[in-house]
């Protein structure tokens, strides 16, 4: 499928687009909110500044993509390869992350408040100046992920996350919840 046809068949009312492949496609700036692109292959896709709102990623391929400036606030990226994806000043409040591998993506400023990244792997990733407020961060991998700046306010974390890794931000325990592990 290319970038035409996503369109017209979106247009047409169309929401299903699970496992399609649309390795490189364009859709800079598009509207393209509740989509289901489950296990979709979006490789190098360009996505940036597109309105992704409830769209369901679970299990696609989005390594590369530009996701820049995108919206996903509430979005479905379980299990979902971002592998050098760029989320830079991406929203993704409320969205669902969990066993999400963002290693060596860029996520400079995002909006993560609120996103479930349970068991994430984020090794590597830039989290310059996101926001982590209210995120679910248990049993994530941020070893050599650079969080400099990143607010943490509230987020549920726990010392496994800490010890160990590579965390280049001042941040004062009182502002977390310590979940503990077992």
């Amino acid at each position: 499928m290319n970038a035409n046809q996503i369109l017209d068949s979106y247009t047409a009312g169309e929401r299903k687009f699970d496992q399609v492949n649309l390795h490189q496609v364009n859709l800079y700036a598009t509207d393209l909110s509740g989509v289901d692109f489950t296990e979709a292959d979006l490789s190098g896709a360009n996505l940036s500044y597109a309105n992704l709102n409830g769209c369901n990623f679970s299990r696609a391929n989005l390594t590369d993509a530009d996701l820049s400036g995108a919206s996903l606030i509430g979005a479905n990226l379980s299990e979902v390869n971002l592998i050098g994806a760029d989320l830079a000043r991406a929203n993704l409040k409320n969205s669902n992350l969990t066993h999400a591998d963002l290693r060596g993506a860029n996520i400079t400023r995002a909006n993560l408040s609120g996103a479930n990244l349970y068991e994430a792997e984020m090794s590597g990733a830039n989290f310059t100046g996101a926001n982590f407020q209210a995120a679910n961060l248990q049993g994530t991998n941020v070893i050599e992920a650079e969080l400099n700046g990143a607010d943490i306010t509230q987020a549920i974390i726990t010392e496994r996350e800490i010890n160990g890794t590579v965390m280049r931000i001042g941040f004062s325990h009182r502002w977390i919840t310590w979940a503990g592990y077992h």
